[in-house]
């Protein structure tokens, strides 16, 4: 199983910018929290980072057919990209948000969700652990996949005999 981080603009500046919203923790760090649990639990995971809302589509766009699932906080594109939203819902892979602070508890134009309908589920003001938060629940995700494909295949089987 792949999965496919994608961080959005300024997510780069984590540890720097607006700690007392963010935390101190750099994203490196949480990266690594993430590539730790990765390997605990036998999954492929891969890390992206852009400013540019067209590589971010581009990178959603990559996992068609070569990841099992996104966890992404789209950051401040979260409330305005109806580009990045049609791109998650184009590739029909399973799809976690990760927003660090509550964005619903933040400024009226951060409550405006462009991507949430159209992910999975959404992670929201847990700080930097929320993104782990979103590998326990893909990983859920994918067992429950998983046991459906494998159940599908027995009655297919059953079906034919």
């Amino acid at each position: 199983m792949k999965i496919v981080v994608i961080q959005g603009p300024n997510l780069n500046m984590l540890g720097v910018r607006e700690q007392q919203i963010y935390g101190g923790m750099k994203l490196e760090q949480i990266h690594s929290q993430m590539k730790d649990f990765a390997t605990q639990n036998n999954i492929e995971i891969e890390f992206f980072q852009s400013n540019l809302e067209g590589e971010i589509i581009d990178k959603i766009q990559e996992c068609y057919g070569d990841a099992q699932g996104i966890i992404i906080n789209a950051a401040a594109y979260t409330h305005t990209s109806i580009a990045i939203r049609d791109a998650i819902s184009a590739v029909s892979i399973p799809t976690i948000e990760v927003h660090i602070s509550n964005i619903y508890r933040r400024e009226d134009f951060r409550k405006i969700n462009m991507i949430a309908p159209v992910c999975t589920s959404s992670v929201v003001g847990f700080g930097p652990f929320g993104y782990h938060l979103a590998m326990v629940g893909m990983l859920q995700i994918m067992q429950e996949l998983q046991a459906i494909q494998s159940a599908q295949n027995a009655r297919q089987q059953t079906i034919q005999a």
